[in-house]
This record gives C-alpha cells, sequence and structure tokens, in this order.
C-alpha cells in the first residue's frame, strides 16, 4: 500500500529527474502553473525513462523491448487498479493518472514510439515520419492539456501541430547524432532517392548536397507549426505562458537552422541565454503568436 510518505518521495524522484535533464523544451519549468509541475514531471520521468531504454547502455535490443513492455504491464496495472509496485515514477504515475483522469492510451502511445526506436531506423515516406510523431510527441501536449483540464477539439489538433513541428525541429537538428550514435535516419528515404542523395551524404555530411532538401524540410515544418501558432493565445494564465515559450522557443530554433549557410546546415543550433530571455519576455505577450 502506497503511504502519503512513499508519494512524496515518488514525485521528489521525479522532480529530481526531470530537472536534471536540458532540454531546448522545458517540461518542468517555473512559468508553469505551480499545481501542475509535479504532474508534469512524473510524466517527463515516465516518457525520459521509457526513451532511454530505447536507446541508451548497452543493453541488446530483447532488453529493451523487455524493458518496455515492462512498463506497459504497469501501465495495465495502473488502469485497473492493481499497481502494488515499488519503483516511484509509477508510484506517482499512478496518483497522477487518477486524479487527473488522464487517458491512458496517451502513455501507451508514447511506449510504441519508443518500442519502434528500438527496432526501426529508417522511414520511407513523410506520413511513416509523421505517425511516429503522432505516437512519440503528440501524447505529450495532449497530456498537458488534459491536466488543465478538458480540452477542445480544436486545441488537441493545434497542439499536435506543435508537439510534430517541435519533434521534426529536434530531428533536423541532431541529423548527424542520430546517425552516428544510433545508425536512425528520420529523413524519409524516397525524399533522398527523389532529390538523387542516399546515406553517404548524411555520412559525410555533406552539408551543400543536402541543404537543399533540408530547407524544403524546413518549409514544411514551419507550415505545419503554423497551423498550431495560437495554441498558446487562448490557454489563461501560466500554461498559457509556458506553451507560448515552448512554441516560440521551437520557432526560434527553427529559424537559425534555416538561416545557416549551406555548409553548416548540419551544425545544431543552441539557444543562448540572452535569446532565452527574450524567449521568455516575447511569450509574456500573447501579439508574437498569430498565424502567418
Amino acid at each position: 500500500m502506497t503511504t502519503n510518505k512513499n508519494l512524496a518521495a515518488a514525485y521528489d524522484f521525479c522532480l529530481k529527474l526531470a530537472k536534471s535533464h536540458y532540454e531546448n523544451f522545458p517540461v518542468a519549468s517555473v512559468l508553469l502553473p505551480k499545481r501542475l509541475r509535479k504532474p508534469i514531471a512524473v510524466i517527463y520521468a515516465f516518457a525520459r525513462t521509457a526513451d532511454d531504454y530505447a536507446d541508451e547502455g548497452q543493453l541488446t535490443k530483447a532488453e529493451r523491448i523487455t524493458k518496455l513492455q515492462n512498463y506497459r504491464s504497469h501501465l495495465t496495472e495502473i488502469s485497473d487498479g492493481s499497481y502494488t509496485g515499488d519503483d516511484p515514477i509509477f508510484i506517482a504515475l499512478d496518483d497522477v493518472i487518477t486524479h487527473f483522469q488522464l487517458p491512458i492510451y496517451l502513455f501507451d502511445d508514447l511506449l510504441s514510439a519508443f518500442m519502434q526506436d528500438v527496432v526501426k531506423n529508417r522511414y520511407q515516406t513523410m506520413e511513416e515520419v509523421l505517425h511516429y510523431c503522432q505516437r512519440s510527441a503528440n501524447p505529450v501536449g495532449r497530456l498537458l492539456l488534459h491536466l488543465n483540464g478538458e480540452p477542445t477539439q480544436q486545441q488537441l489538433v493545434e497542439s499536435d501541430a506543435i508537439c510534430t513541428s517541435l519533434q521534426l525541429i529536434n530531428f533536423y537538428q541532431d541529423i548527424l547524432q542520430d546517425k552516428q550514435e544510433n545508425n536512425r535516419i528520420y529523413i524519409p528515404q524516397h525524399m533522398l532517392t527523389e532529390a538523387g542523395l542516399n546515406e553517404d551524404d548524411i555520412t559525410l555530411a555533406n552539408s551543400r548536397k543536402l541543404a537543399p532538401l533540408l530547407r524544403h524540410l524546413f518549409q514544411q515544418t514551419m507550415a505545419l507549426m503554423n497551423e498550431g501558432l495560437e495554441l498558446g493565445n487562448g490557454i489563461k494564465g501560466r500554461l498559457g505562458w509556458e506553451i507560448r515559450a515552448m512554441t516560440l522557443g521551437g520557432l526560434e530554433t527553427l529559424n537559425k537552422l534555416s538561416a545557416q549557410d549551406d555548409e553548416n546546415i548540419l551544425s545544431r543550433p543552441r539557444l543562448t541565454r540572452r535569446t532565452q530571455l527574450k524567449i521568455l519576455l516575447f511569450s509574456l505577450s500573447k501579439t508574437h503568436l498569430k498565424r502567418r
């Protein structure tokens, strides 16, 4: 049986884990309403550790899948009210899911994407990439909205657009790292072929050859992000502020990628403290995020 002491310790564990990771797009920042910081940190801890099982360490593919299947089993136990384990992430997650009545399928979608990471490292079409984003990124945004109350269908659509865009931006700023460290390529194979390119152009970092295709992908991502730009404007209070900051952070990163010359287009841009402060200040206002 989970005691109040165990539950408090579980939440503290998740908060410390969330704060220990650097992300361009913050997950438990001070912008968030205080009442949501802990549950968001718990969701992040679940997603972060599952993602690490898919990618990090020296585990075999079978071992990675087993760990992720264990996570799925714990979700099932939470769903039917039978979880009695001692994992702090799931102790806290059980409480969050129950208290906020969060849809279990969104967590299962995340696990499905992480399992796919283990067994799939090439995507033939953009539709395949977008379907992956639908399960790897969009659930996080939807969970955030559900934490805040009952989202409208329009808010869910806008959230999906922003989350998929942020995921794509993350792919495009980590092209070399993903290929070198995980042998993973998110640029659709058919697009490489149509552009007269192959994987060697990525391995050898042939920026000039890749640049036209990447700039096309950047434009596609900007168009998609445009579909969700007003999400943060329609949500009151600090959560709206946080969403606007995350969106502006994504836009700034995409703009920096686009502004790099062809020779350096594979370089990973970083947001300086000055830029982050500018984003923070701009996100106070709703005038900086309008459909374009």
